[in-house]
């Protein structure tokens, strides 16, 4: 019976070892090969067990653009940009603040100036006077030199700048003179006053009208200064 056994066997195995060789080898191997099992020196080769076909090959996922990730898009940049432009007005209208508020500063320490300025102007009423006795002499002046007339010329100013009306007027100017500006006005019609004299007294007559002009326009800039000028007459 044991040969009846064996004798079948043989062909057995010889017509059925061939086709399951041939199912294994053609399908790709499916276990894995324990970390311990392994040979350390040769991890690649020991543990190479999977087949390549089996491992996943990692596809790289393709960048999908819809219209949804557009429009979150455009709103993210254009939330930035609204912030970005809401800071700047921001900055701009605290810069705007801070100009108007110096601007005001300005315009009330300009209105407190001209409110004591016309209080002093208007209890300097003797000065006022002196200063509208100044007009009527250097209008007179100014007729005799346009007449060339030196000698009336000569005896409404009077030989030199030490005469009553002259230290009057400085009287006045020093007064009512705050500004430096107002302050140079006054030199130069002093300067002015004094070439005047000398040419009239000197009988030089196109020096004496340079002299003229020069002490006019230096008094009438001084009464714009001041506030003065629409308050004496003749001018």
């Amino acid at each position: 019976m044991a040969t009846t056994f064996l004798s079948t066997a043989k062909p057995f195995l010889s017509s059925s070892t061939p086709s399951s060789l041939s199912s294994l080898t053609n399908r790709p191997l499916q276990f894995s090969c324990p970390q311990q099992k392994c040979n350390p020196r040769r991890p690649l080769t020991s543990c190479k067990a999977l087949s390549d076909e089996s491992l996943p090959v990692p596809v790289a996922s393709p960048i999908i653009i819809t219209k949804r990730s557009l429009s979150i898009c455009f709103l993210t940049s254009f939330v930035f940009s609204l912030a970005s432009r809401g800071s700047s007005s921001a900055n701009a209208a605290i810069l705007e603040a801070d100009d108007d508020e110096e601007l005001l500063e300005k315009v009330k320490r300009d209105r407190k100036k001209r409110l004591e300025r016309q209080g002093v102007i208007s209890s300097a009423k003797k000065e006022k006077g002196y200063l509208q006795d100044l007009v009527y002499k250097l209008s007179k002046v100014g007729q005799a030199i346009d007449n060339n007339d030196l000698s009336a010329a000569s005896s409404v100013l009077g030989g030199s700048t030490d005469t009553d009306w002259v230290k009057k007027a400085n009287i006045a100017f020093t007064k009512l003179s705050s500004s430096p500006e107002e302050k140079i006005e006054v030199d130069t019609f002093n300067s002015s006053l004094a070439s005047l004299i000398s040419s009239v007294t000197s009988n030089d007559i196109e020096s004496s009208k340079t002299a003229f002009v020069s002490s006019a326009t230096a008094f009438g800039k001084w009464t714009t200064l001041t506030g003065l000028f629409g308050q004496l007459k003749g001018l």
